[in-house]
């Protein structure tokens, strides 16, 4: 297999300018660069770059695959965005990283172990920044899922014990948002572990703004803010000032309507115990599934073959052109018609009226042996 390394950065709240283009292309002569995006790919060679410099300086975002089973998801947020305290308590050795400057955080989600090769040997990378890009907003509006996500992994690989207590108390773990679904997918978290994370999980913010929350904020707004907004706005960065104010109003209603979790926080080991309530619903779900698929593929063969019997002559006429052919095709095709009808008469016409059509077919066919072995494997004919 051949070497293959995917990067993506992404600046979000402000474009680059011309110079720092500039200073990117030193970098590498095939990446695309505009003035929201860097991306490459390497089958040969490496980055120039250093991806947690560059986050540092010009971007907000960015994505790293590699088909040595490696994928990495960082963000940069503005410092006053998360604590340092909850940073210490989630961060966890190469799978969840916090680098704090003097401005911002750089937060690394990492899988370094995959064991997904089917993933990886056809993981080009492209598309995940679309997908997991949104977690950066609910970072900043105060929906720490995302860090949870990254946390979790822990306790599949048995990093914590039963009685350490679960580092962070989050609501909605049951009802994630897409983009927390793709990080937990893009780390490949146990399905069974993240549903075990959701019971008992407080409900997250209702999605639904009411005229009333954004009354109540906006009336609360200090006046500097407000001419902090509409400078923005004039000066042509209507788009970081809208993301801006969004933002800030999702983080007020965020802690506004989660403010009540602060009950105790929960061991490791419940997680654990929910993680086998879990994999007995995954397991339970899928035999429903199967067992509600087979009914819709058995409603979907009974009216084909209720069809079929309005017209026996016709079917049995598709039979004898079938095998005219003389081909192993032309077999096939024959042999799969008759276990048709002979299943049609079984639902819709008598046992006893098939064989006779059949010895009748035969009678015609039988030094065809390619034709007969195919009908006594199937069960159709005893051959004497």
């Amino acid at each position: 297999m051949s070497e293959y390394q995917y990067y993506e950065f992404l600046a979000i709240d402000r474009p680059l300018t011309t110079d720092e283009m500039a200073q990117l292309r030193a970098l590498s002569t095939r990446a695309t660069i505009t003035p929201v995006s860097f991306s490459n790919e390497y089958n040969w060679g490496d980055f120039k770059g250093n991806p947690d410099k560059l986050m540092q300086r010009y971007f907000d975002a960015h994505v790293y695959v590699a088909n040595w089973m490696t994928a990495i998801f960082m963000v940069r947020l503005p410092i006053e965005a998360l604590t340092e305290e909850t940073a210490k308590a989630v961060a966890v050795p190469y799978l969840l990283d916090f680098k704090a400057t003097k401005t911002h955080w750089i937060i690394t989600w990492s899988l370094e172990e995959s064991k997904n090769y089917d993933r990886f040997g056809m993981e080009d990378g492209r598309g995940w920044m679309a997908r997991l890009a949104p977690v950066r907003d609910e970072l900043l509006r105060g929906d720490l899922r995302s860090l949870f996500i990254g946390w979790l992994p822990a306790v599949a690989g048995e990093m914590f014990d039963d009685d350490d207590v679960v580092p962070l108390s989050v609501s909605g773990l049951a009802n994630l948002t897409a983009s927390q679904q793709a990080l937990a997918e893009f780390l490949e978290v146990d399905p069974d572990l993240l549903a075990a994370a959701g019971m008992g999980s407080p409900p997250g913010p209702k999605e639904e703004i009411s005229p009333v929350d954004l009354d109540e904020w906006i009336d609360a707004l200090p006046e500097e803010e407000v001419k902090s907004i509409l400078k923005k706005m004039l000066e042509g960065k209507g788009q970081q000032a809208e993301r801006s104010v969004r933002n800030q109003f999702g983080a007020w209603r965020h802690a506004s309507q989660t403010g009540a979790t602060d009950k105790p926080r929960r061991m490791v080991g419940e997680l654990r115990q929910n993680l086998e309530k879990a994999h007995l619903i995954r397991m339970e779900k899928q035999k429903q599934d199967r067992e509600q698929q087979e009914i819709k593929r058995r409603e979907k063969r009974n009216a084909y073959l209720e069809n079929l019997s309005i017209d026996f002559p016709k079917a049995w006429s598709s039979v004898k052109e079938s095998a005219a052919r003389g081909s192993g095709r032309g077999y096939d095709e024959a042999c799969r018609i008759l276990v048709d009808i002979a299943e049609a008469h079984d639902l819709f016409a008598t046992k006893k009226q098939f064989q006779k059509e059949l010895k009748r077919f035969m009678a015609s066919h039988l030094r065809r042996k390619a034709l007969i072995e195919r009908l006594v494997k199937a069960g159709i004919w005893k051959d004497k």
